[in-house]
């Protein structure tokens, strides 16, 4: 029994890379109104009937190509990150991995903890980044299970950590390997979101792509979320001693027809080339744990595009933080500063 406990939440994962699991999985994550904020109606005809007959046997291809003996490599990664971060905060605390879309769902982590006497939850959103489709989604989530129980633990939240230096440090010691070959240029590549997402969250209605440095302005990193990807820039670039004219930001994962936040990973890659750059390197600070969008994404498809039709002679991927030490180190001073 512990009366202590955290719940560290991930985004989610099909069950296998088999074409109906994964048509499942994307029916259940795009059906979420924080992911695509239409309304209903127009947002169930474009999931069952649009998005998820014709994507699912592009993307349970793409999954394929990175699934391991184990699983999908988020389940993987986040299941040893658990294990790490246990190890770390001792018997008196238990951790388990939830995840808001698939299985293990957020809800039975939540009962284990509960089941197991947990009084004290720390959650622990997986993303570095604010973003109502990502972390409102999840907190919306808990917040709904502590709703159903009729005495709840009591529960708190880490913050967005995108500057923490515990997090930078940890991200830089995972790319100073990769960098080690001295690239000519880094690329730091994030998940987009839809502009409209990035306009929702000024509290002001009237920041956001009213200037081109409106990201740089004071309290831009307080609720914006390409704002704070930008912070994660400098900060991971300062740590790694990087000169600013060697590093770009772009954002990856565009879907859909709706302007999405700039520049993208792709146009980036085609302007470096076409400035003469031939080694490459690429870092997705806004993932904690390798996955779809950093191990297929940007490490097959964009790899094969560089080094193919864009001429490039070297494309490193930096891996994310998964269960590295200083990940796991940071993580636990952030659950021990939240309570346990």
């Amino acid at each position: 029994m512990s009366d202590l406990g955290v719940l560290l939440a991930q985004l989610g994962t099909p069950a296998s890379p088999r074409t109906g699991d994964v048509r499942r999985y994307l029916r259940e994550f795009l059906s979420d109104p924080r992911v695509i904020d239409l309304p209903g109606p127009t947002r169930w005809l474009l999931v069952n009937l649009v998005i998820a007959p014709f994507r699912a046997p592009r993307s349970a291809h793409a999954y394929r190509a990175i699934w391991t003996p184990e699983g999908s490599p988020l389940r993987v990664l986040g299941e040893a990150l658990a294990a790490a971060l246990a190890s770390a905060l001792g018997p008196a605390v238990r951790v388990e991995l939830g995840m808001r879309y698939g299985a293990p769902t957020l809800g039975d982590a939540l009962d284990r903890l509960a089941g197991a006497g947990a009084r004290r939850i720390v959650v622990i959103p997986l993303y570095p980044q604010l973003a109502e489709s990502s972390v409102g989604s999840a907190l919306a989530a808990v917040e709904a299970w502590r709703k159903q129980r009729p005495a709840p633990p009591d529960l708190s939240v880490v913050p967005p950590f995108f500057a923490a230096p515990g997090f930078v440090d940890a991200v830089a010691a995972a790319a100073r390997p990769v960098l080690a070959s001295r690239p000519e240029h880094v690329l730091m590549s994030y998940h987009g979101l839809p502009e409209r997402h990035v306009r929702k969250a000024d509290p002001s209605g009237a920041r956001c792509f009213a200037r081109p440095d409106c990201c740089l302005r004071p309290g831009a990193t307080d609720t914006c979320y390409r704002a704070q990807c930008l912070a994660t820039t400098r900060a991971v670039a300062a740590a790694l001693g990087l000169a600013p004219e060697r590093v770009s930001t772009g954002f990856q994962s565009g879907l859909g027809r709706a302007r999405w936040i700039g520049p993208s990973t792709d146009e980036l890659l085609v302007s470096l080339a076409g400035r003469g750059v031939k080694r490459l390197a690429v870092l997705c600070p806004s993932f904690v744990a390798d996955c779809l969008e950093t191990l297929e994404e940007i490490g097959i498809r964009a790899r094969a595009r560089w080094l193919g039709e864009l001429g490039g002679r070297e494309f490193a991927l930096a891996p994310c933080v998964n269960a590295t030490p200083p990940f796991v180190t940071f993580l636990a001073e952030e659950a021990r500063k939240a309570g346990v």
